[in-house]
């Protein structure tokens, strides 16, 4: 097998959907952030249709694929957002680029429902987000932020999500800037994620009277060739 990293195309979408859907099945937070009784896989996947569509024009969307296999199955997904100064006003182009999602999602509720969404812990999981971003995003070169990673649970053992990775981490380190993310697994995702550079910076708790789940943050510095 031989894994090659491309940035998505509308014709990735489906398999990037389902390559999410799967691989985040028994994802923590998704079992705190949703009813599991209500939760509707359809209205999920226009959710995640959105985000790609999304992606594709504001954000590092890439799929891992086999070079050898002719059907293009996707076998990883992962979705970056670019580094930004912290402290900069926000641009047009940002403002166009949420407005579009406000928009979709908005459309999107009306037609299909919440699908089971807990707003009122979506709501304390961005509260939370954002606090934990304040207090340690300060550096003025940005981040690379690490918003999605995952690969098919049958894939999975075989290097792609440490590809996936080495496509955005070898442009930070020749760039100098630093990489983040926010795990909801403390094993063996934070074991996984330390092998390649990335180090606890803080535990970020959301809690809902007592149904709590916490989250990873963790923190990559740039690598210097000596």
């Amino acid at each position: 097998m031989r894994i090659a990293v491309y940035d998505i195309q509308e014709k990735d979408i489906p398999g990037a959907i389902t390559c999410i859907q799967q691989a985040f099945k028994d994802d923590p937070y998704n079992h705190w952030v949703f009813d599991r009784a209500t939760f509707s896989y359809k209205r999920n996947a226009v959710s995640l249709g959105i985000r790609c569509q999304w992606g594709r024009h504001y954000a590092l969307f890439h799929v891992a694929k086999d070079i050898d296999d002719p059907s293009g199955n996707i076998l990883g997904v992962a979705c970056w957002l670019p580094p930004k100064d912290p402290q900069a006003p926000r641009t047009w182009n940002d403002f166009a680029g949420d407005w579009w999602l406000w928009f979709e999602q908005v459309r999107m509720n009306f037609w299909y429902g919440r699908g089971g969404l807990n707003v009122k812990r979506y709501y304390i999981w961005k509260a939370s987000q954002a606090t934990a971003q304040s207090e340690l995003w300060k550096d003025p070169n940005g981040y690379y932020f690490c918003n999605i990673v995952t690969v098919l649970p049958e894939a999975q053992g075989r290097g792609i999500g440490r590809l996936l990775f080495k496509h955005v981490t070898d442009v930070a380190d020749q760039e100098g800037r630093k990489c983040y993310l926010e795990s909801s697994r403390a094993e063996p995702n934070m074991a996984i994620y330390g092998k390649m550079g990335f180090k606890l910076a803080k535990e970020m708790v959301c809690d809902d009277d007592g149904q709590a789940i916490t989250l990873y943050c963790m923190m990559r510095e740039p690598e210097v060739e000596m």
